[in-house]
């Protein structure tokens, strides 16, 4: 009784942190990006966290690289939830690139766009050109960029990968770093349609929280000839992870 109260008591806590913090970052997504672009990703990932542990979720990275992991990279991880939106940022210093409607959710919209989101339209062919090459120029500025190859929230199974993200690592030579991202209950934080609201009563009834997020060695593009020969390799990668850690 005693632990079910304090649990209670910590839970409503940290919903007002969470409400606190977001907030904040609200307020200062209405200055000026030249006035904000220098801290405010810093303080999108922080908020990150603080929805993590709100959500109750008990997030965990487990690194099976062999090789010290790069400090710049293309993240590419598969997409089963829409829990990853704040999962990846929360773990991974990187930007993100989101489909457009998330510019225009009701205030994590707004706080997305001014931590540096990336967005493309996928129906649209000159959006899908537009955000193909604002991910090459964040690369070559350094950034750290984090994306979908299936092209989109397809469920636990590995879908087709696109070719976009290794025809930028090619041509950015930029290595991709690939995290096969896990849910043990992957039919309360699998993506099936529902609206957000309905995922996210959905992650905090589960009776299994744990998600893990599994890091593998950094893979280079010069060991490839064509993003086709390329793309093969990883998604192959991706299958052999989905038959262990699904079947």
């Amino acid at each position: 009784m005693f632990y079910t109260l304090f649990k209670t008591i910590a839970m409503i806590l940290l919903w007002i942190d969470l409400i606190i913090l977001t907030l904040v970052l609200y307020l200062l997504a209405k200055l000026p990006r030249s006035w904000t672009q220098s801290f405010y990703p810093k303080l999108f990932w922080i908020w990150c966290r603080h929805f993590v542990r709100a959500l109750n979720v008990d997030l965990k990275v487990s690194q099976h690289n062999i090789d010290p992991l790069p400090d710049h990279y293309l993240l590419i991880a598969n997409h089963p939830s829409a829990f990853e939106d704040i999962g990846i940022p929360a773990m991974f210093d990187v930007f993100c690139l989101a489909k457009e409607g998330v510019r225009h959710w009701p205030i994590a919209g707004p706080i997305s766009e001014a931590a540096g989101t990336l967005y493309v339209i996928r129906s649209n062919k000159e959006s899908r050109k537009e955000a193909y090459q604002n991910i090459i120029d964040a690369l070559r500025s350094g950034k750290n960029i984090a994306v979908y190859p299936e092209g989109g929230c397809f469920g636990r199974r590995i879908n087709e990968f696109r070719y976009g993200p290794f025809d930028i690592s090619l041509q950015t030579d930029v290595p991709i770093l690939p995290v096969f991202l896990h849910y043990e209950a992957q039919d309360d934080f699998e993506w099936q349609g529902q609206t957000l609201i309905e995922k996210i009563k959905d992650f905090l009834k589960t009776k299994n929280n744990r998600a893990t997020y599994h890091v593998y060695d950094a893979i280079s593009p010069e060991n490839f000839q064509s993003k086709e020969e390329y793309m093969r390799y990883v998604h192959n990668l991706y299958k052999k992870w989905e038959a262990r850690y699904f079947d």
